[in-house]
C-alpha cells in the first residue's frame, strides 16, 4: 500500500549521488522534499531540477533538505547533477522500490502507447518523518514555488 498523507515514511534504504545512502532515519529532524521525476536530462526534468537548485537556499533557510528520485543509474545521476550544479543528492531507484513505496509508478501514454513510468510527484515530509503534503501529476511551471510556499506555511 503506497504512502498517503499523514503516513510516517516506513523503513527504506536507497543509494544516492556522492556515495550517500539515504534511509528513513535521514528524514528525521528537519523537513524533507522528495521529488520523483521520469528521467535525467530530459527537458521537464531538467527544468524542475534547476528550479529546485535555484531555490535551494530558501529551502535550507527553512530547515529543509531536498532529494530527487528517478529510476536512472547512479552514473547517470552523477552526470546530470554535475551538468547542472545541483546542490542536493539524487536517489537512484532502478528496482522501483521507492517509487512503489510512494505510489508514483503509473500507466502513461507515450507516443500513442501505454507505458509504465514515473508520474512526476513531490512529497513534503515533516521533521517527524510524516508526509504532510503531496503533489501528483505535477506540471513543472510554478511547481517549486508552490512547494516552497507550502513549506514556509508549515515552519
Amino acid at each position: 500500500m503506497p504512502i498517503t498523507l499523514q503516513d510516517t515514511v516506513p523503513a527504506f534504504q536507497a543509494s544516492a549521488t556522492s556515495g550517500v545512502t539515504v534511509t528513513e532515519q535521514d528524514l528525521l529532524g528537519r523537513y524533507t522534499v522528495i521529488y520523483f521525476y521520469p528521467k535525467d536530462s530530459t527537458s521537464g526534468c531538467t527544468i524542475e531540477s534547476q528550479e529546485f537548485s535555484a531555490q535551494y537556499a530558501a529551502f535550507q533557510d527553512a530547515n529543509c533538505q531536498i532529494f530527487g528520485v528517478s529510476r536512472d543509474s547512479l552514473k547517470s545521476h552523477e552526470s546530470f547533477k554535475a551538468a547542472h550544479s545541483m546542490p542536493f543528492e539524487l536517489i537512484s531507484d532502478p528496482d522501483e522500490s521507492l517509487c512503489e513505496l510512494f505510489g508514483v509508478m503509473q500507466m502513461k501514454n507515450m507516443y500513442g502507447k501505454q507505458v509504465r513510468g514515473v508520474e512526476r510527484s513531490t512529497f513534503l515530509i515533516n521533521p517527524n518523518g510524516v508526509v504532510i503534503q503531496e503533489w501528483r501529476k505535477v506540471t513543472v511551471s510554478g511547481h517549486v514555488t508552490a512547494v516552497l510556499d507550502a513549506l514556509l506555511a508549515e515552519v
